[in-house]
């Protein structure tokens, strides 16, 4: 690997390489600096007196900036359905040149300049005037968004950059009712489903991490990975006041989902939490609530929860 120049000397060598080729230049045109001193430069003789190379004197002979990307931002781009996705390209030494954006798959010149050449109203450019930034913006991501998108300028021979997007689909959901009320002292189990293979998931309360190592003890979180993606269960015991508020699934790379948890001093018949995660409020006869609590596992502690609950219930609708 060769010895890496300065960027302060790139000039300095570049002139130096034009003054010691410039009897080889054509008359009109310019020739290109080779090697490592190429980097955004070329050389051009302004021969205004159409002398021979050999006379040519080197106040003829001026360095050329061409442009070039500064290729410091992401190759690749992740996000998910519904948010914005930001494609980066910086063009250094632009000029008059012109900058497009083009969708690889159908060869869609999308944008020229500041300019858009599209109905997708969710496409434009993000450019501050006389800044070396010219970044796509695709509000609101749909997965047939995904794939390559190839910034451009129109030098000679043309230039691009190739930025890969993915939109991604994957979304938490919370299992069970998003509003939980829980007796004090009782436990709290919460529970999540992410629709792909997350590499990991936290949960929060408002907003701080809820961790195993918490002075609160009493803890414990269960990841499950399955077939259809991943399943996070977070259990809480000795339940306190402490306790309510906001609990949010957070997986990695998709959309979170929120539950909102009541820790009450007495039951609370419209909405209390089962054992097994059931909300009594969405039992609306007799009959439903014998045949789901015969189906369910956890039978007996449920109906160790709720006998009372079932027995006001049968005497409210009897008795009307």
């Amino acid at each position: 690997m060769g010895k890496r120049i300065s960027p302060l000397r790139l000039p300095q060598l570049a002139m130096a390489y034009c003054n010691l080729n410039i009897s080889r230049l054509h008359y009109t045109g310019f020739k290109q600096i080779p090697g490592d001193i190429a980097q955004g430069f070329k050389c051009e003789f302004l021969n205004t007196e159409k002398a021979p190379p050999s006379q040519l004197r080197h106040q003829h002979l001026r360095l050329i900036e061409k442009p070039y990307f500064d290729d410091v931002s992401p190759r690749s781009v992740t996000t998910i359905v519904d948010d914005a996705a930001i494609l980066k390209c910086k063009v250094k030494n632009k000029g008059n040149r012109t900058v497009s954006w083009m969708r690889k798959h159908d060869l869609h010149i999308l944008t020229t300049n500041i300019y858009t050449y599209t109905g997708d109203q969710r496409f434009s450019v993000l450019h501050i005037p006389d800044s070396d930034d010219w970044d796509l913006k695709i509000e609101y991501a749909q997965q047939r968004d995904s794939g390559i998108y190839e910034c451009q300028v129109n030098t000679e021979p043309k230039i691009n950059l190739a930025v890969s997007l993915d939109v991604s689909a994957a979304r938490a959901k919370i299992l069970g009712t998003t509003e939980v009320f829980v007796k004090r002292d009782s436990t709290i189990s919460l529970a999540c489903a992410v629709n792909v293979h997350a590499s990991s998931i936290l949960w929060y309360h408002g907003n701080k991490i809820v961790s195993l190592h918490s002075t609160r003890g009493g803890i414990n979180l269960e990841t499950e990975k399955t077939e259809t993606g991943t399943t996070s269960r977070l259990m809480l015991t000795r339940a306190t006041f402490k306790d309510s508020g906001n609990y949010t699934c957070v997986p990695t790379a998709a959309v979170p989902a929120s539950v909102q948890v009541h820790v009450l001093n007495a039951e609370h018949p419209a909405a209390m939490q089962t054992s097994c995660g059931i909300p009594l409020s969405s039992l609306s006869s007799l009959a439903y609530i014998i045949i789901i609590l015969s189906m369910l596992a956890c039978q007996q502690l449920i109906i160790s929860q709720t006998a009372s609950v079932i027995m006001d219930f049968i005497y409210d609708r009897y008795n009307r």
